[in-house]
């Protein structure tokens, strides 16, 4: 029976209630609904039940079910993604966007994330609602697996949290050693989600201290640094060729 504190591994596809998906762990579900982002990452997720990774009315309907669970649940805005509040719009200059917005644009004003909502002369019309606010959510769902070993806990965080899959992870001594690939560090999500595995992977483990290392490996690194000059040989291919056309004009 699955319950608070629990890691678990879930998919789901999340639909309106007139039947419009709007978000799924599928990717086939997501390009034949037109929903498909190419910087998402599809398949499986993993949450900690508790901590808040899913809507609240998906995790309140998550406890208390078993492994292997298939099941359907609704969930009302108010623990999904809020009731919809009119007062949450505000109007702008056009001149406070570096390009002319357009209606049904996601922008962000400051600290705040909103859509626009209506252009009027040089006024714009600012809606900082969610865009599902106010709607009932409904969720399609199966809970693959629960976590047991504390390596695949932290593996699990870290995918959780900086979408980065961990290579290997070590535990001894209560020292907990995280071999990430050499391109980690150039991800961003990963810079900054890692702090909060770390802390969560604290909260659900014994692990006293963590290490997390780069992986280098001599073919893999090899292989990509031949990609590279190949690129950049090419560039220089495609600008010799502009360059010829030029002087031949």
């Amino acid at each position: 029976m699955i319950s608070e504190g629990d890691v678990i591994r879930i998919s789901y596809t999340a639909k309106l209630e007139d039947g419009t998906i709007v978000d799924t762990t599928d990717e086939e579900v997501a390009k034949k609904h037109d929903i498909f982002n190419e910087n998402a990452r599809y398949g499986d997720i993993y949450l900690i039940v508790g901590k808040g990774h899913v809507l609240p009315g998906l995790e309140e309907d998550i406890k208390g079910k078993d492994v292997g669970y298939k099941g359907t649940v609704e969930v009302p805005p108010e623990k999904a993604f809020g009731e919809y509040d009119p007062e949450l719009k505000d109007t702008f200059s056009v001149n406070r966007f570096k390009e002319r917005p357009e209606v049904g644009q996601r922008v962000r004003i400051g600290d705040r994330l909103g859509t626009v909502e209506r252009i009027v002369g040089r006024r714009v019309i600012v809606d900082f609602n969610h865009p599902l606010a106010g709607k009932k959510i409904i969720f399609e769902y199966e809970i693959k697996e629960k976590i047991e070993k504390p390596e695949d806990k932290i593996k699990a965080l870290f995918v959780i949290h900086t979408g980065i899959d961990a290579k290997d992870v070590k535990i001894e001594d209560g020292k907990a050693v995280v071999e990430v690939s050499s391109d980690a560090y150039l991800n961003q999500l990963f810079l900054i989600g890692r702090y909060r595995a770390v802390k969560e992977i604290f909260e659900i483990t014994d692990v006293k201290e963590i290490e997390i290392v780069e992986r280098f490996e001599r073919e893999h690194e090899l292989l990509k640094l031949g990609e590279e000059i190949k690129e950049e040989e090419g560039g220089e291919e495609e600008e010799s060729k502009e360059s010829s056309e030029d002087e031949e004009e």
